[in-house]
């Protein structure tokens, strides 16, 4: 069982080495204790998550300047910006990913001093903010998500060098989005005629401090590739003084790693060199195992499996579920769009179809809605299944999927 889901159910005060903890909540005069997840947003992926999480009945907590007037006994009016704590039920959230903020709207749902009860406010939650999270149930899917946004790196399953002399940039790649774990800069002198020690000298600084980026922010149980990218020949003198000091130094996770290491061209060593590596031919067939690559061939399965044979490819909320309760679903294809319906209850059906297809030892995929694969899933209303055997004679159900999301 996740650290995350432990400690929301224990109330632990730690959760993923003191990023987040969980605390006890009372959200209105009166209301029942509720428990909430305390964090910092400390990177943009964070923020990402929150986007998702944070659907209508959630409760958002912020620390929070305010600017509020004061009138003195004389008749004059006087302003001035106060620190106070909003209670919002959310209603809105937009993310803005260029300036990594996200605006949250909602109605504040605990008076104070300086905010009525009801009140409309929007608050931003950007880099080095601490934040609540609060809501009275938190089903298997968001905890999750929540899994994920703490931890992203145990979800990056592709990890790339980007470089070229005297820079690289080191990144992992998880399902959502990019993470820079790295940043070396060393400068280079330029060969001099006759003498080229200096310039020997600080290449090989820059590449054992590469290395050592390597062994430090690379989960070799995590990743599957590793992409070492740079124009003309740099990556192939790193590659050869990798592997030559791992032999020196009887490194065994990096000889033992060797093969998950492939070579590709770039333009240069900058960050976002990345979006043409990525787009070679080459690496799109090295990463075919990847969790992000997982999900595209499960669709193109789904596909071939509703060709094929009709009776074991269902999809639409209803049909899904009637394949469910014969225990049929081998792999349940779903949006992560569909568990940030506005309607509870209908929110409720899709993560209970998820638990109980993992309780009969199923597979289940959440699909991205902001990939291409997502895109797709989500023209099929959002959810389908591979079934382990056919099932022929389903009957039409009376209510149609599709108008339960709506």
């Amino acid at each position: 069982m996740s650290s995350v889901l432990e400690a929301l159910k224990t109330g632990d005060t730690d959760s993923r080495g003191g990023r987040g903890h969980v605390a006890h909540l009372q959200p209105a005069p009166g209301g029942r204790q509720s428990k909430g997840l305390n964090h910092q947003v400390r990177s943009s992926p964070v923020l990402y998550h929150l986007r998702w999480m944070s659907a209508k009945s959630r409760l958002m907590f912020s620390s929070y300047r305010r600017k509020v007037q004061t009138e003195s006994s004389t008749g004059s009016v006087g302003s001035s910006r106060v620190r106070t704590t909003l209670t919002l039920c959310v209603e809105t959230i937009d993310f803005d990913s260029q300036a990594c903020q996200l605006r949250v709207k909602g109605t504040n749902i605990q008076e104070n001093q300086y905010v009525k009860m009801g009140a409309y406010h929007t608050i931003e939650l950007e880099l080095n903010r601490k934040f609540t999270l609060a809501k009275k149930v938190w089903d298997s899917v968001v905890l999750d998500r929540i899994e994920q946004a703490c931890d992203p790196a145990q979800k990056a399953d592709v990890a790339a060098v980007v470089m070229q002399e005297g820079l690289a940039n080191l990144v992992l790649v998880t399902p959502a989005m990019t993470l820079l774990r790295a940043k070396v800069e060393v400068t280079i002198p330029r060969k001099r005629k006759g003498s080229c020690a200096q310039h020997d000298k600080a290449l090989e600084r820059f590449y054992e401090a590469v290395m050592q980026g390597i062994l430090r922010h690379i989960n070799f149980d995590v990743v599957k590739c590793v992409l070492v990218a740079s124009p003309g020949f740099v990556k192939d003198q790193f590659i050869s003084y990798l592997f030559r000091e791992a032999v020196r130094q009887d490194c065994k996770v990096l000889l033992e790693n060797k093969p998950k290491f492939m070579l590709v061209h770039s333009s240069s060593g900058h960050k976002y060199s990345l979006k043409e590596i990525l787009a070679d031919p080459a690496v799109t067939s090295r990463l075919s195992d990847t969790k992000a690559a997982g999900e595209v061939k499960a669709l193109q399965d789904f596909y071939k499996m509703l060709q094929h044979e009709p009776d074991r490819a269902f999809y639409g909320l209803a049909h899904v579920e009637k394949a469910n309760e014969a225990m049929a679903i081998d792999i349940l294809l779903i949006s992560d769009e569909l568990f940030r319906h506005q309607d509870v209850a209908t929110r409720g059906r899709y993560v209970k179809l998820v638990d109980s297809v993992r309780d009969n030892a199923g597979t289940v995929r959440i699909f991205s809605s902001l990939h291409v694969s997502g895109e797709q899933l989500n023209q099929l209303s959002g959810v389908a299944g591979i079934l382990r055997f056919p099932i022929a004679d389903l009957s039409e159900p009376e209510d149609d999927s599709s108008s339960d999301e709506e």
